[in-house]
């Protein structure tokens, strides 16, 4: 009998160089909410970066003439107050709004209903208990963008100033950074890799050569921005997959 063990062996060694030259590939999902289970994110541009970008920058800024200008505590907490005066408008007008839908609903039913009957002074009842909420609603959101804007008002001239004042000091302390950032990647032999996010929130990466990478991607609010800069392994065994969530992002503030 002949054995056939030589062709295993061949079979094998073939597969091994198969995996050996197989690209790596890396899926990044970009969602918020709570532990990441909420809305997915389109349209946010995702990098994989063969170097450690915070690092650069927190060397050039440690080596920087003068130090990062630090912005103002009372100027941050005016920050926060503003951005609470408006999400509470926004949620008061988003009541405000159901409210309205739901008085035009009622309306439309009720016009398709004979007034003697039982099921039309129900109705009506529940149309007029709302018609009084709708109003006081009304009043209310009028209040709240009051506060929310004679509050961005107040802060305004300094937050643009403030923006005016970091913008200058890190044109000169991040210079050379290009040359810094051209040279890790030289070292490392890898190529940056760019992508943006879908529909579904989702970034795909099919053809990673394996090493070490960070994930970075910026995502901007209203008065802040959430940024990643995740490290991770891609190797050509199985596929990565990593989640950008609030959980693993550092948030900023901007002006």
């Amino acid at each position: 009998m002949r054995s056939n063990t030589g062709f295993g062996l061949l079979a094998l060694l073939a597969t091994m160089a198969i995996t050996a030259c197989r690209p790596g590939q890396a899926t990044i999902v970009v969602a918020l909410g709570e532990d990441g289970a909420g809305s997915t994110v389109e349209d946010v541009e995702v990098r994989l970066l063969p170097y450690d970008r915070d690092e650069i920058f927190d060397s050039l800024t440690v080596a920087a003439p003068m130090p990062e200008p630090e912005i103002p505590p009372d100027l941050l907490a005016a920050q926060v107050e503003i951005a609470e005066a408006q999400q509470a408008w926004r949620d008061m007008e988003t009541r405000w709004n159901t409210l309205r839908d739901t008085l035009q609903k009622l309306n439309t039913t009720l016009e398709g209903l004979n007034p003697g009957m039982t099921a039309y002074r129900a109705i009506f009842n529940e149309w007029q208990d709302l018609e009084a909420e709708y109003n006081r609603a009304g009043r209310q959101n009028e209040v709240l963008f009051g506060t929310f804007t004679d509050l961005q008002q107040a802060a305004i001239g300094r937050m643009d100033s403030m923006k005016i004042v970091q913008d200058d000091w890190a044109d000169q302390a991040f210079e050379a950074v290009d040359q810094v950032i051209m040279a890790k990647v030289e070292l490392s032999g890898l190529e940056p890799l760019a992508d943006t996010t879908d529909t579904n929130g989702i970034a795909r990466f099919d053809e990673v050569a394996p090493g070490a990478y960070w994930v970075y991607a910026r995502h901007e609010l209203p008065y802040n921005e959430l940024y990643w800069n995740v490290p991770i392994v891609v190797t050509r065994e199985e596929p990565f997959v990593l989640r950008l969530s609030e959980e693993n992002a550092d948030s900023r503030p901007i002006f």
